[in-house]
């Protein structure tokens, strides 16, 4: 669901194979994986539960092949999201997805270009303005997982990372020009 050809466009700019998988049997053939979304929390993690490419993504997980989750894919990460309701995530990072509400000023979705602030030393060199577009924000439980922080009325987490092989993005790099390019290169690298 949702911004694949974007980020195809992306990976074959870079020089990178890339193949679309949509069978869980494909998961072996590969080490690195980024998991894309646009849409609904409820609809994107029914369609992975239907497929079997849930399991599929936590097997890959716990053999520390690298996951890149970028928008929904980064929500779809956590355990658990309030978007039109409840609904169980990958718990792949601790934590909750849940709406920009504790402001009724805030324009929303928060949309267009935003700093990120890094929390980590060594992605310090992309504290940069990325693209966002998104209505519900990502809160881990562990704040030692937070990579990337931004400010759009409050702060919240743009980034998260556990392990060193499962990272999430809210925005998108694959539409941040050059240090969108850059990041998803050192991520997939």
């Amino acid at each position: 669901m949702g911004n694949l050809t974007s980020v195809i466009n992306a990976l074959q700019f870079l020089e990178m194979d890339v193949d679309l998988i949509d069978d869980p049997d494909q998961f072996c053939e590969f080490d690195k994986f980024i998991l894309p979304g646009v849409g609904a929390f409820g609809k994107a993690m029914c369609r992975l539960n239907e497929t079997g490419l849930d399991e599929a993504i936590l097997e890959a997980a716990s053999q520390n092949k690298r996951i890149v989750g970028i928008c929904l894919g980064m929500q779809l990460l956590f355990s658990k999201s309030y978007e039109f309701g409840e609904h169980d995530g990958l718990d792949l990072i601790k934590g909750e997805v849940i709406p920009f509400r504790e402001r009724t000023d805030l324009r929303v979705p928060h949309m267009g270009w935003n700093t990120i602030e890094s929390k980590s030393d060594e992605f310090a060199s992309f504290n940069d303005d990325y693209y966002f577009v998104h209505s519900f924000y990502c809160v881990p439980e562990n704040k030692k997982n937070v990579l990337f922080q931004t400010s759009h009325g409050i702060d919240f987490c743009s980034g998260a990372y556990v392990n060193g092989n499962i990272f999430g993005l809210q925005f998108h790099p694959e539409k941040s020009q050059k240090k969108g390019l850059e990041l998803l290169s050192t991520l997939l690298g």
